[in-house]
């Protein structure tokens, strides 16, 4: 059975909004001018190669589409070539190396892939898919790499919702220049 992990990296504000700077964010590549030391650059590593698959919403599916073929090496070789699903209405033909479009619904198109992927299904960034498993329960592991920094605008991960969700702290750490690792799985 499938796990579903969200990855965030978030401001101490809870933005989640272009850490990388593609997305023409007033301040875009936010995640970038703060290192995450060996410790953190080997935990994002790590992530990646414990990964079967990668769930990942439009925007994200096709930021991610443009940047990775181009890439080379050993962490741009795994994102290429695991099983990918984008959950969209609107993506009906992906290009992106084995990529599967998800059109129906969420409920039932996560709980159907979380039967047939063995493993660790990684959504990385993808707010509102994110938010979307989290209220429909279907988040099994929540990883948070909280930067030290305060955007003060900006999408954010957590907003209005359905009611509360509680969920136990598993790990923790801080790594590089202050950013902390926070792993969060469900409150059983």
């Amino acid at each position: 059975m499938g796990r579903i992990v969200v990855t965030e990296f978030v401001s101490l504000d809870g933005v989640i909004e272009d850490p990388g700077g593609a997305e023409n964010f007033k301040h875009g590549g936010w995640s970038f001018e703060i290192a995450r030391g060996e410790e953190g650059d080997k935990f994002k590593l790590d992530e990646a190669f414990s990964s079967e698959a990668l769930l990942l919403g439009r925007v994200t599916y096709q930021g991610f589409a443009e940047a990775w073929p181009s890439r080379e090496g050993e962490f741009a070789d795994k994102f290429n070539n695991m099983p990918k699903y984008v959950v969209s209405s609107t993506l009906e033909s992906p290009s992106w190396s084995n990529s599967t479009v998800l059109g129906g619904e969420l409920e039932q198109d996560v709980a159907k892939l979380k039967r047939e992927v063995g493993g660790r299904i990684v959504v990385h960034g993808s707010g509102q898919l994110a938010r979307g498993l989290l209220e429909l329960d279907l988040l099994d592991e929540l990883r948070l790499m909280v930067f030290p920094v305060i955007l003060g605008r900006g999408k954010r991960l957590f907003g209005e919702s359905g009611g509360k969700k509680r969920l136990r702290l598993a790990d923790s750490k801080a790594v590089g220049d202050g950013i902390n690792i926070l792993v969060y799985s469900r409150a059983v």
